[in-house]
Formats: structure tokens, C-alpha cells, sequence
């Protein structure tokens, strides 16, 4: 075999392993031992007809774009990257135009089949330092690739379904930095994140859905937020708001503390110490367990605010086991004119901020929807977060978010290197 016919019989190979076929072709392919590459030259024949990429119309060939390289997968472990110069065609409605290669999309640096490869790498890695060592890229462009895929997975997603919804936010950088985040209850998926957690922002997170679609949303589940209000009574004002247990039940404790600290504080001062290192005693939902439990029992005992206050915290978590509305409003006002007798003034303000908003925590029987999957979602976010060290920048933010926990459909189109001109 001649030299020359050992390299068009290597071209032909390789032609075959990636696909490639008319009017594209393998002109060249070189092995670099040493540096453990592969370097394929791809051409569009010369006689072969160009289209518009916008209109498909058969055009005549104008000229050529400069070379470009495309990384592929990896060949036997050597590292393997594609090249062409792509033809350009004068189209009389689109002007001049450059041809979309079968294997890329368009301003990609990477095959379909790596891109596809790379976003299931990044989905299985702990970070992205992680993926990009075992996919041997820089930061960026794996960066890029996730950016690609996002946008891909939000052309590509379908909202018709979106029945139930819940509006929360998430701590974004140091201090009071905050983003809104719009989950779907069914599947438990992201729908969209905003910066900052403002009406307007909360606006931004409604426009993400059609407005048709956002006109069929049932119900939405929510603290009291004044801008979580505000902006689902302006985007979709036929959805039922409900306001979630889990942010009614951080009122609750938030109250009960007030009263234990303040009556620490009294008790400090006459010498009684009872109090002392029991803050999450009188917070978590189940009673405490071996000696903490009698000590808290004797608490419980005495006449004490901080025990009538908890008293009160714990009845209210019946009120979410009522059977329906009806009995769940008869619970509420029982409930509210024994906490309005009590003189406990913390207890007393969220009973009336309750009541302001009893519409919301009524709702609930209709829906039996809370934050859960918001919350849930957010100790995923939490890990993202740990796993990047943080983020400076809200755009990268978002698309971790999206590629994590969106359920998108990542990876691109199924690629087929056939002729693309069909």
C-alpha cells in the first residue's frame, strides 16, 4: 500500500467512526504520539451544493470562513479535536451566510457527542473543578458548555403542566444578598431564578411562564412577604395564594423566643438561672429526650411565660390536621382568642398577623401545598454553593441552579453527522 493510499484509507476510517458523509468528508487525519492527539481535517466538497442555514434555499457558495477546531471525543485516550474552514453562501434574502456544520452547534467549540458526553460528566461530578479534570477542560469552557445546555433545556421545556408553584428565596452572596426562586410542586423542578427578592423580582419570576400558562397556575405557595404578595395578585390573579406551615411556623418560634429571652433576662436578674441552655429546647418540634426531658417537663411545670408561650406554638400545629376548611377556621379563631387572653404580647402580634392573612392559611386545605420542595431545593442550592466556594458572578448562579435542579433536557439534539443540507 502506498503512502498515499494508506492516508485516504485513515481518512476513510475515521470518516466512518464520526459519521461524516456527503457533502462532508475526511481530507486529512494526523497522529500526534507524543502529544497524545488526533487532528481530523473535515472539507465540504467542492461540488457539492450549499443552503442557507435560514432558509434552506440552495445558494451559490460564496467562499470560506476561517479554520476553526472542534473537540471531540477522545480516541484510545489520545485527545482528538476536529477542523474546517466552513463554506460561506450568498443568499439573496439572508446575504452571506456561514453554513452550520452537522456535528457543532453554532459557535460551540465542541462536537455534539463531547458536549453531550460533558454534560453528564458535570451532572455526576462534585464540582465543576472536578469535571473539568476528568474532561481535561478549562474552567470556562466548561462553564460555557453548562451554559449551553441550560438555554438548550429552556427552549426545549415545556410549561403546560405547571398547576401548583412555589415562590421563595435563597441567600445569593454576604449580608442581606438574596435571590427569588420559582419551583414547580409537580415534578419538583426550578422554573426560574431572579436576583434579589423584591415585587419586581417576583414579577420577573411570573413572566418566565407563557402567560397563557401563567393564567391556568391554581395555586402558589408562599411566605407573607409583602412582594411575594403583591406580585402573584398582578400576574396571576386567579391563583390561590397559600401561605406555607413550615415560614408560619418560624413566626411561631421566633415569638416563643422573644418571650424566653426577655424572661431570661428578668429571671437572671433575681438570681434563677432555669432558663440557661434551653433556647432549642423550647424551638424543635419533639420533646427533648433522656435528662434535658425532666428538666424540661419540671419547666413546663411552673408558671412561666416562656412555657405558655410554647404551649400555644405546639397547639397550633393542629390547625394544619384539621379535615377542611370549615373546621380549620373554627380552630383558628379558638385558638386566636385564648392567645389574645394570654398577655403574651410576642404571641399575640403573630396570632394577628395570622388572622390578616387567614385567606392564605385556609387555602391550604384546597392545595395541601407547602415550601418543602422549595426547601428541599434549597439545601441542593446550599451544596452547589459549598461545592463552588460561592459565586461572584448571579449568571453562573442561576445556571448551576437550572443545570442541578431544573430537570432540563441537557444534552443536545441527537447528533447526526450526516449531510446537513437536506
Amino acid at each position: 500500500m502506498t503512502e498515499q493510499e494508506a492516508k485516504t484509507a485513515v481518512a476513510a476510517h475515521y470518516g466512518l467512526l464520526l459519521g461524516i458523509s456527503s457533502p462532508w468528508e475526511v481530507r486529512d487525519a494526523k497522529l500526534d504520539v507524543a502529544g497524545r492527539k488526533v487532528d481530523i481535517e473535515v472539507m465540504h466538497g467542492a461540488s457539492q451544493r450549499v443552503c442557507c442555514p435560514e432558509c434552506r434555499r440552495e445558494c451559490a457558495r460564496h467562499d470560506h470562513s476561517p479554520e476553526r477546531t472542534w473537540r471531540h471525543l477522545d480516541v484510545m485516550q489520545f485527545t482528538t479535536q476536529m477542523r474546517a474552514r466552513l463554506p460561506r453562501c450568498a443568499c439573496p434574502e439572508h446575504g452571506v451566510m456561514t453554513l452550520v456544520p452537522p456535528w457543532a452547534e453554532p459557535g460551540s467549540r465542541f462536537t455534539l457527542l463531547f458536549e453531550a458526553f460533558a454534560v453528564q460528566v458535570l451532572l455526576a461530578s462534585a464540582s465543576l473543578t472536578q469535571a473539568t479534570e476528568l474532561l481535561r477542560l478549562d474552567w470556562d469552557s466548561a462553564q460555557r458548555i453548562m451554559d449551553r445546555a441550560v438555554s438548550r433545556g429552556l427552549a426545549l421545556r415545556s410549561t403546560e403542566e405547571v398547576k401548583r408553584v412555589a415562590l421563595d428565596e435563597k441567600s445569593f452572596g454576604r449580608g442581606h444578598d438574596y435571590v427569588s426562586i420559582l419551583t414547580d410542586h409537580s415534578p419538583a423542578r426550578v422554573l426560574e431564578v431572579v436576583p434579589e427578592r423584591t415585587t419586581e423580582a417576583a414579577l420577573a419570576l411570573w413572566k418566565s411562564l407563557p402567560e397563557p400558562q401563567r393564567h391556568k397556575v391554581e395555586a402558589a405557595s408562599m411566605d407573607m412577604g409583602a412582594g411575594f404578595l403583591s406580585a402573584t395578585r398582578q400576574a396571576a390573579p386567579q391563583a390561590e395564594i397559600v401561605h406555607d406551615r413550615f415560614h408560619i411556623s418560624q413566626y411561631l418560634n421566633e415569638a416563643v423566643d422573644q418571650v424566653r429571652r426577655a424572661e431570661h433576662k428578668r429571671l437572671c436578674a433575681a438570681g434563677d438561672d432555669c432558663l440557661t441552655g434551653t433556647k432549642f429546647d423550647w424551638l424543635r418540634g419533639a420533646m427533648p429526650e433522656g435528662e434535658r426531658a425532666l428538666k424540661f417537663a419540671d419547666l413546663c411545670e411552673r408558671e412561666l411565660k416562656t412555657a405558655k408561650a410554647w404551649l400555644w406554638k405546639e397547639l397550633f400545629v393542629e390547625f394544619w390536621q384539621q379535615p377542611d376548611a370549615i373546621r380549620g377556621l373554627a380552630f383558628f379563631k379558638d385558638w386566636r382568642k385564648q392567645v389574645m387572653r394570654s398577655r403574651i404580647e410576642p404571641l399575640k402580634k403573630v396570632a394577628r398577623l395570622l388572622e390578616r392573612h387567614l385567606d392564605g392559611l385556609l387555602n391550604y386545605f384546597d392545595h395541601r401545598i407547602t415550601n418543602a420542595i422549595a426547601e428541599g431545593f434549597n439545601s441542593r442550592i446550599q451544596a452547589i454553593k459549598a461545592a463552588a466556594r460561592g459565586f461572584r458572578s448571579f449568571k453562573n448562579y442561576r445556571t448551576r441552579i437550572l443545570f442541578f435542579c431544573g430537570k432540563l433536557d441537557l444534552a443536545p439534539c441527537s447528533p447526526s453527522l450526516a449531510a446537513s443540507c437536506n
